[in-house]
């Protein structure tokens, strides 16, 4: 099973302040830890939304609208990738994280759809063969 640890983000993230050595320290310690442990698939900080855009669809008309975006707690800061035998095994690997906030704050952990969770068909199909050309591209 495979879930997306989600670090939401801050005032101060938004605003671009790095984290502390302190913090990047204890982050590594439990990066390193997750790999070791053969949880961890990916994951990584985002630069703040004002160096993003978002694409908005409206039937087939496109629209970019550049950052930064307001309400902060809707936005992210950072993920993992974690792949673990349960969703109770993914919360205890993201209670162990350091505190990213430095104050209160919250992680959300939401469960990747997996190609298996559609049935079969032929898109499903075309979906694996996607697939493949990614990891030959690896």
């Amino acid at each position: 099973m495979r879930f997306m640890v989600i670090v939401k983000a801050t005032k101060a993230s938004e605003a671009g302040e790095m984290p502390s050595e302190e913090m990047l320290a204890a982050m590594a310690r439990y990066n390193e830890e997750l790999v070791k442990a053969g949880v961890m698939l990916d994951g990584t900080g985002l630069k703040p939304t004002s160096e993003g855009a978002r694409i908005r669809f409206t039937g087939d008309t496109r629209t970019v609208i550049d950052g930064p975006f307001a309400e902060s707690k809707e936005l992210i800061a950072g993920y993992w990738i974690f792949q673990t035998k349960s969703k109770e095994e993914a919360i205890e690997w993201a209670r162990r994280c350091p505190n990213p906030y430095g104050e209160d704050g919250e992680i959300e952990i939401r469960q990747l759809f997996e190609l298996e969770d559609f049935g079969e068909g032929p898109a499903i199909d075309h979906h694996r063969a996607v697939g493949r050309l990614i990891d030959e591209k690896a």
